[in-house]
This record gives structure tokens, sequence and C-alpha cells, in this order.
């Protein structure tokens, strides 16, 4: 299993290494920095796949790289049960000096296998790869499709609890691509836990159980892979159109919001049972949610949602205002409150989250107006009336009698 919970990575990039020493010595800034991540969380349960998609620079890579431990967060945390190893940027880990079979023993040592280990798993290393004939020449010989088999075959044989797959994995021949794959589900079904980057979504849809959005260093949905690809679709779309399609910071927090902004949301409060601004609510008591939205232009078939999430990123309620058969129609400049009431929070205690957001029709996929990850954090308390675990307060009615 891996938890991720509140990740970020920043880099600084400097112009010419003199810049670097000149930073150390007079204390001034002479970089620029990058945020690769920005509070990234998600839970992968063991036997579970995760799949990660978004446009070069969305922070893919620098999270796997994380993950398998090459770098290290500016802060946040992440928690795996056992050995993760990874098919990562191909030639990490190599010599290209060295010939295939010493660098399965370099490899290996680096992902935690014994020499006794290696050697005993040597030859069905090797036999995965197909590069029999190749295996004592040179690693700068390789293709980039044979330093793949090789880095893939040492991975998947130092038997991990969980897998890392990035873009390393387009490089290979269609053949080969098939029988990782079919590893890779081997894998899956032995109650490994995978994270698998691609471009490639018709392998994530096929792959992976649940899916997230990198855009910016932020993630910007999640949920089922349909649904993700469906977003990322969109987005693509908008921005090959030039539409405008911005991601940005809210406000508000950890807040991050992106749509054409042609409905803004301006104010999100979240009010205890006495109508109060609050960040901690007894679990079973009443709470609202209130929003003050404004049109750019004027909007028919408007739709508000709400979505509740627990601190791993995991969807616990979401509805919206077409679910509810309440349509909204606003006209240029005007403005509207849309208010959600919650006569009963009966979530478990713990930590959650509030996005909110503005679209047409059904969903998000057709016309986002603004989506706002985030928006709102809060935590729910034990309830005095009788004690419970889990994420939900269900109220059984108990009945005892002597038999």
């Amino acid at each position: 299993m891996i938890k991720v919970i509140d990740l970020h990575k920043t880099f600084k990039l400097y112009r010419s290494p003199s810049d670097r020493l000149k930073e150390i010595v007079t204390r001034r800034k002479y970089c620029q920095e990058f945020s690769a991540l920005k509070g990234i969380s998600f839970e992968v349960q063991a036997g579970e796949t995760l799949g990660v998609v978004g446009q070069n620079g969305a922070g893919k890579s620098t999270l796997l790289k994380i993950l398998a431990g090459v770098l290290l967060p500016d802060s946040g945390s992440v928690e795996i049960n056992g050995k993760i190893t990874g098919l990562l940027e191909l030639g990490t880990g190599f010599n290209p000096e060295f010939s295939g079979l010493q660098n399965i023993y370099l490899n290996g040592t680096l992902l935690g296998m014994s020499k006794e280990e290696i050697r005993s798993k040597l030859e069905q290393i090797v036999a995965f790869t197909e590069l029999d004939e190749f295996i004592e020449r040179p690693l700068k010989t390789y293709s980039s499709g044979m330093v793949m088999r090789l880095a893939f075959a040492i991975a998947i044989h130092a038997d991990p609890q969980a897998f890392v797959v990035d873009e390393a994995l387009s490089v290979g021949d269609a053949y080969f691509q098939q029988k990782c794959m079919d590893r890779i589900k081997q894998f899956k079904q032995q109650g490994g836990s995978i994270i698998f980057v691609s471009h490639d979504m018709n392998a994530v849809k096929v792959i992976c159980d649940n899916a997230l959005l990198l855009d910016h260093g932020f993630v910007v949905e999640r949920g089922t892979p349909d649904r993700v690809i469906d977003t990322y679709n969109f987005l693509l779309a908008k921005k090959s159109k030039g539409e405008e399609v911005r991601f940005q910071p809210h406000t508000c927090g950890e807040a991050r919001s992106y749509g054409n902004f042609k409905v803004q949301i301006s104010e999100v409060h979240l009010l205890n049972e006495l109508g109060v601004d609050a960040e901690h609510f007894v679990s079973g008591t009443a709470c609202a949610m209130t929003m003050i939205l404004k049109a750019n232009g004027n909007v028919d078939n408007l739709t508000v949602g709400i979505l509740i999430r627990d601190r791993f990123g995991q969807d616990i309620f979401g509805t919206n205002t077409h679910h509810l058969n309440l349509p909204i129609s606003l006209k240029n400049g005007e403005k509207c409150q849309v208010k959600y009431l919650i006569r009963e929070l009966n979530l478990g205690p713990g930590k959650y989250t509030l996005t909110v957001a503005a679209h047409k029709s059904e969903t998000h996929i057709q016309d986002c107006y603004q989506w706002i990850d985030v928006m709102k954090t809060f935590e729910v308390t034990r309830s005095s009336d009788f004690a419970f675990v889990g994420l939900s307060k269900l109220k059984p009615d108990v009945n005892i009698k002597s038999l």
C-alpha cells in the first residue's frame, strides 16, 4: 500500500553554476524557483493500480522519483509498505560501460537485492529480457528498447510490494510492451500496488482502477480512469482551440482553480449549526456550504456542485444542482447564492476537504466555468451519543432480546 500526504517539491533553477556559488556566499537569491508538486495526496491499496496523467511538465516524473527514493520532498510524507521498484527514466541506475550482465548486478544491488538473490534469479531475468546474445555486450551498444527490457526485467524480479512505471515503457516494441503489461497485471493480481504514468490513455483505462490528472503540480481531477481522461481530453481540446483554461492558486489556502471563468465563484463559506464559519464539526450535527457566484456573460443551465473528500483524496460524497433538478440561469454581471444544507453531517472522525464547481449541464466535461479543488478543509470529531469507526455514521437501531 502507498500513502502520499500533502507532498510538495520545489526546484531552484540557476542560469549558470556560478550563480549557485554567489547565492551561498552573498546569501542573495540568484535563482528562479519552480514548484513541481503542490500538495499532492492520494492512497493506493494493495492490488490496486493508480494511473497518473497530464501534460509534459505537470509533475508526473517528479512524483515517481520521490516515490522511488531518487528525490526527497520539501514537505509532506510518503508511506510505502515494503519495497518499491520501478521503471523510471532509461539509464537510471546503469553504467553504459558495463555489460548487460554486469548491469544486472549493479542495478539489482541498487534496488536492494543481495548478490545471492541476483544470482538465483539471473537466469529468469535474462530469459525475460530475451537478450541472451547481447547480455555480454556493453550497455552503450544497446538500443533504448533493449535498455528498457533490461530495466523492467530487473525491477519486476526484485520482488517489490509496490511498482512505479513511467513513460520509459513506451520505447519498447509492441511485443515486449504486451509482455510487460501481462506481467504488470500478474503483479497486481498477487496484491502489488502500482502507479502507472502514461500518455497512452487506452493503457490507463485497461490497467488502472483509479487515476489522477496533474497540471502545473496540482491534482486537478481524480476518480475513475474514464472520468479523469474525459477531463484531460476536455482541457487539451480547449487549449488546442486557443480557448482560455486557466490553472491558478485560489485565495484560500491550498485551493487550486481551473476553468474558462464564464462564471466565477467569489466566496465559499462552510458554516456550523449556528451559521458561523467553522473548521471543526461534531459528527451528526448540521452544517451548510454557501457559494456566491458571478456571471461574466449570459449563462443558461448553470450547475453548481460540491464534493467532499477524505485526507487521502477519496471521494466521500458529491452532488450538484443538475442532479437535484435545480437549474440556474444568470445574465451578464448577475450574482447568486447557492446554499447546500446538510442536516446531519454523518461522517466519521477525521480530516476532510471541500471542492466546489460551476459548470454547464450534468458534468464539468462539456463546459467547465470554474473548478476549485480543496476550497475548504475541515475536521469532524466524535459525537457523544455513541462511538463508531469508519467514514459513515449509520445510526443503527439495535434490539436485544432473550431467547
